[in-house]
């Protein structure tokens, strides 16, 4: 039993200030009148907009709601509609049309950019803003208080008259957060915070620190450290592939200084992060520029899922503490660095929804703001040790099935901040080596699993990595927030509304909540999504069934070494070389292959193309026509032999379904002619030869590798009629993420980490078809 903050001031009340009471049924007290709202496509305002709906039927309301691409604000207000939490509602309404036409107007619009507002609105309920612990500071405070500051304009302008006299005295209801009251330790009342901070110059300094860190993103010394890293991953696939790949290093850079510099700036004033920094001071903006409105500002602390309405467990989305569950529930979590003893301050989501639509019931006094805290810790503490014993009951009596959750539940002994960084540490050195000791490993299926481990390790790694950036304070948390106002407001309500409005956070056990409503919300969803993704897993997304097409409007592009068959270039050299030379000779050409292989696998690792044109300038002397004898008569068999079963058998099923396939290979012509009946085309090097037959070492033209095969593919397209949004690809190298790129349908076949990676990153589907090698790769006559 964890003893309630508010009992150590020794009475039952601790406030100084009776805030404005309800003095009759909410549905009553707001009969008549028009609330227009913003953020009704979130979470909490999706269920505000609900309330008032369900139980305050002479209520009408306006929400202001931004387009969202081609999707109008109405079209995604009628969406918000159908859902099954409206079904009642919209039934008894006559159907979605007429909820809208009699009582929920559209305003189409922004912030910052606010259109006009009603002119006979009664009450603003302003439930927008950024929700994110860490947006990039400039979108933070556009958000929060340059959006609040345009939102206020429009109310006086709406409420003014031709001279700008205020003809109509709104109430103006602010949703912030509990946690503007920054580090500050202890009670923290339902009061203005005192500060000294200029909200107008931490706006200006903030919106030009966005200009500031995109002019240092251009510079030289930056680009030239984002295109060193994209090349390190992308060289070998081309020029195009690093550039767009280092541009999206310099928009992530940008974000990631920008995020960081709102962190700093916060923690320099005294608050935690940008974003309850900016919302702190949005709420000043709305103590200076309501001194003649009704303001009220209620601060939810961390908002969960509904505990009775609209539904137990009612939620959309995971919230802060929700992660947490999940990771421990999958034995992912083997540790925690909070404080035992810090309250998470949890509040299920229909509390604060009812506190809100309370307070927009209430008369406030003009000039004087009203604050509401929505939180359980000063009455109904729960400690991270508490959720922590709620959570293990839970999994300890539904475990999770496979994989990773079928471990015990882990033990959390609570060690604190310090130990867990430094096995992050640790751990992070760990698995930077692991990736640098595969990097040289062979291909195989046991090297994918060894790099899928290491990514499973580096996403949980990144994981608590992040949440300890976030909410590293807010698990030291040693502060409760005072709820004397609120729980004033609760006792005021009508005794017909105790029930449907109530919001005592007192008046719940965790025991119940959490165990047998939030958690079973937020995993069970979970359990029946990876449910659903292990049926599917033998075929995902782009590898499918085939359908029957038009003929020559659809293409299936096959890459050869790797994907096809199992073999290499230097190994396909062998096999068309060695045949034609003398015994002793052969031993000369395979030794001397062998001191030039590590310049060969360099060169590979620089450029696939200069890689191909090393190896075939040893094709110089070599008689072309006595090659493709050679290939006809002796090696066809043997090429043939190596091919995947899996990868023929594709192949004709695209053939039967009316597909052109095409071949696309770095290898030599000749290699490729056992293969002309399957592919209708075949994309290959042209040795260039002399007068008589020759080989001169050299191609007739570039090597088709990495982007060279889309812009094949693209050109080829256009010439023949194809839909590329409907075609196919089959590849197995990460300098083949181009050609993958450019199909509908890409498939990774057996691929190299980097392709895996890439594939996995895309929603790609990644298949292993056998290599087969009946006989000893280098038999040669």
């Amino acid at each position: 039993m964890v003893n309630a903050p508010a009992s150590t001031f020794g009475t039952g009340s601790t406030t100084t200030h009776v805030p404005p009471l309800l003095d009759g049924r909410i549905a009553d007290l707001l009969a008549g009148k028009k609330i227009v709202m913003t953020g009704v496509t979130g979470f909490i305002g999706e269920q505000i907009l609900w309330k008032v709906l369900t139980q305050c039927p002479d209520t009408v309301t306006a929400v202001l709601v931004r387009r969202k691409g081609s999707v109008t604000a109405e079209q995604r207000v009628a969406g918000l509609l159908k859902k099954k939490i409206f079904a009642d509602v919209v039934r008894a309404a006559g159907g979605v049309e007429e909820l809208m036409r009699t009582r929920v107007a559209v305003i189409e619009g922004d912030l910052p950019q606010v259109p006009d507002l009603p002119r006979d609105l009664d009450v603003l309920l302003h439930c927008a803003g950024d929700v994110s612990f860490d947006p990039p500071i400039d979108q933070a405070f556009m958000t929060n208080v340059v959006g609040t500051k345009a939102l206020l304009a429009k109310l006086r302008e709406a409420c003014s008259d031709e001279d700008g006299n205020l003809v109509r005295v709104p109430h103006y209801l602010h949703v912030s957060t509990a946690y503007t009251a920054g580090r500050r330790r202890g009670a923290i009342p339902e009061a203005g915070h005192i500060h000294n901070i200029d909200y107008e110059a931490e706006t200006r300094a903030a919106l030009a620190m966005k200009e500031h860190i995109e002019a240092r993103s251009r510079s030289a010394e930056q680009l030239t450290a984002l295109r060193e890293e994209a090349e390190a991953l992308h060289r070998q696939a081309g020029y195009l592939t690093t550039s767009e790949d280092t541009e999206r290093r310099r928009l992530e850079w940008v974000k990631r200084e920008l995020v960081a510099a709102g962190t700093e700036r916060a923690r320099s004033l005294g608050w935690t992060d940008v974003y309850t920094f900016a919302k702190a001071l949005a709420e000043r903006v709305v103590a200076d520029l309501c001194g003649d409105f009704r303001a009220s500002i209620v601060r939810p602390a961390i908002v969960e899922s509904s505990l009775k309405d609209p539904y137990p467990g009612w939620i959309e989305g995971f919230k802060m503490a929700d992660p947490i569950i999940l990771a421990y529930g999958r034995g992912q979590l083997p540790e925690f660095p909070a404080s035992p003893d810090a309250v998470i301050d949890i509040i299920p989501c229909d509390f604060v929804v009812n506190a809100i639509v309370a307070v927009c019931a209430t008369q406030p006094e003009v000039g004087k703001p009203e604050y509401y805290h929505c939180s359980s810790g000063a009455r109904n503490p729960l400690t991270f040790r508490g959720i922590y014993e709620h959570v293990r009951n839970y999994f300890s009596q539904h475990p999770y099935a496979t994989g990773l959750g079928s471990t015990a539940p882990a033990t959390w002994n609570f060690p604190g901040a310090e130990p867990v960084e430094t096995f992050l540490k640790v751990a992070d050195k760990g698995v930077k080596l692991g990736n640098l000791a595969l990097s040289f490993a062979w291909r195989g299926k046991r090297t994918r699993q060894l790099a899928t481990s290491l990514d499973k390790a580096r996403k949980q790694l990144d994981f608590l990595g992040k949440y300890l950036s976030l909410y590293g304070e807010y698990l030291q948390s040693e502060l409760h927030f005072v709820d004397d106002c609120t729980l004033a407001l609760h006792n005021s309500l009508h005794e017909d509304d105790r029930e449907r409005f109530g919001f005592d956070s007192a008046s719940f056990e965790w025991t119940h909540y959490m165990e047998e409503v939030h958690i079973p919300a937020i995993t069970d969803p979970v359990r029946r999504l990876e449910s659903a993704r292990k049926r599917r897993k033998s075929r995902s997304s782009t590898f499918r069934d085939l359908k029957q097409a038009e003929p020559g409007t659809v293409l299936a592009a096959f890459d050869l070494d790797g994907t096809v068959m199992a073999t290499n270039v230097v190994e396909t050299y062998l096999w068309a070389r060695l045949p034609e030379l003398s015994p002793l000779k052969r031993v000369g050409e395979v030794a001397g292959l062998a001191l030039r292989l590590p310049v060969y696998l360099a060169a590979e690792r620089r450029d696939r193309g200069v890689f191909l044109r090393s190896i075939y300038r040893r094709y110089a002397g070599a008689n072309l026509a006595a090659l493709e004898e050679c290939v006809d008569e002796k090696l066809a068999p043997l090429i043939l032999d190596r091919m995947s079963p899996e990868a023929i058998r594709r192949i004709r099923e695209h053939r039967n379904a009316g597909h052109t396939t095409i071949l696309m290979t770095g290898v030599i012509r000749p290699l490729t002619r056992p293969f002309e009946g399957l592919f209708d085309t075949i994309v290959a090097a042209e040795l260039a030869t002399d007068e008589d037959g020759v080989c001169t070492g050299f191609l007739s033209g570039p090597p088709m590798v990495g982007e060279s095969r889309s812009a094949w593919l693209n050109h080829y397209s256009q010439l023949h009629g194809i839909d590329l949004a409907a075609s196919y690809a089959y590849a197995d190298s990460h300098v083949d993420l181009p050609m993958l790129g450019a199909v509908g349908n890409p498939v990774a076949v057996s691929p190299d980490i980097g392709l895996m990676r890439a594939a996995k990153s895309r929603g790609w589907s990644i298949v292993e078809w056998p290599e087969m090698s009946p006989l000893p790769r280098l038999i040669m006559s």
